[in-house]
């Protein structure tokens, strides 16, 4: 299978550059060496109509100006980190403060800000990109040289592959994750309030006000966050539940992911026919729906609005800095950071 490339513009005199993944079932995937980001996915609906379903923007300024991280690969450290600090060996780290007080994905020029360096991968069975960047000591306020490796793989079985690796000088913070906004309509033609997800979840993180996690692990049942048995997105923006309005009536929330033998998340458009199988090793998922969305800018032609994407962040849980029962996102020098997430894409025609 084959790459496709060529210049989608320019920063600071350095081309950026789009590489295209395509296979024979009519799957491309267009993805950016500016911040890993994936810029585009095509793929047929029920009656083999060809569009976009994630959001996206045609020019590079656009994503400077607007973006909020579509498609981008976030880090050091996704989500939230509460005061913009942390402590490791009793030594005390600064960050950037981003979002009010606290640090938000990375801080104020993060991974999604960055040129990486790209390698295409041309296979027999499958074609993709593979992306390094090294972060430098004290890039943000982190600790350590870390080297980070972003491998996005497509292949004829309509799977697509994103794999992160992560090695480091110096103990530092990593959760990596993307921050796609997805919806299966095709060409953001309508919102994903009529989305139906499912997660084999039964736990989210409680959030505060400033939306970090307050450390509470509560159960999904009885509640709009129980999507084991999948339903629309609509559910919890209508919802009166305190943890939906928190948010701005929707989802912004870390899911446990129970790692059953079942798909862990699903993502199906009815009337679309259009779904998306989500595989990870990560512990949870951050399911975010667009509420913070403005409608100051358009996506490709399309109006900006609330809730016209949705994120499937698979990532560690926010925050695990400063809740010693969350799972570590700490990285040692011995130590190799891995996690791998897989999409499955297929077509119902029963619409």
């Amino acid at each position: 299978m084959k790459v496709s490339t060529k210049v989608f513009g320019e920063i600071n005199n350095q081309e950026v550059h789009s590489y295209t993944l395509k296979n024979n079932k009519g799957i491309e995937v267009t993805c950016l060496t500016y911040g890993c980001i994936i810029s585009d996915i095509r793929m047929p609906d029920s009656k083999g109509k060809t569009e976009s379903i994630v959001l996206g923007f045609d020019t590079i300024k656009e994503y400077q100006d607007y973006s909020p991280y579509f498609g981008a690969v976030v880090g050091r450290v996704a989500g939230r980190i509460k005061g913009g600090s942390f402590q490791l060996d009793n030594q005390t780290y600064d960050l950037n403060k981003n979002e009010g007080k606290n640090h938000l994905h990375g801080g104020l020029d993060g991974f999604d800000h960055k040129l990486w360096e790209a390698t295409p991968i041309e296979k027999e069975d499958c074609s993709g990109v593979e992306f390094t960047y090294l972060s430098k000591d004290g890039e943000e306020g982190y600790p350590g040289n870390l080297l980070v490796k972003v491998t996005y793989t497509l292949n004829n079985n309509d799977e697509f592959t994103i794999s992160y690796e992560g090695s480091t000088d110096q103990k530092t913070l990593v959760n990596l994750t993307n921050h796609t906004y997805f919806n299966l309509s095709g060409d953001a033609k309508r919102t994903v309030l009529d989305h139906i997800l499912k997660l084999q979840s039964s736990e989210f993180l409680e959030l505060d006000n400033d939306l970090l996690p307050t450390g509470e692990i509560l159960n999904v049942a009885d509640t709009p966050f129980d999507f084991r048995k999948g339903h629309n997105i609509r559910e919890g923006v209508e919802s009166d539940n305190l943890q939906n309005i928190l948010v701005g009536r929707g989802y912004d929330h870390p899911f446990l992911l129970d790692h059953t033998k079942e798909q862990q998340i699903s993502l199906y458009d009815p009337l679309s026919g259009r779904k998306i199988d989500i595989d990870t090793d990560q512990p949870a998922v951050v399911v975010y729906t667009g509420n913070q969305l403005t409608e100051d800018f358009e996506i490709r032609g399309s109006a900006s609005q609330k809730y016209l994407g949705i994120c499937l962040e698979t990532q560690g849980l926010p925050d695990s800095v400063h809740h010693k029962h969350f799972p570590s996102c700490e990285l040692t020098p011995n130590e190799t950071y891995k996690a791998v997430t897989k999409y499955k894409f297929s077509v119902y025609n029963n619409v």
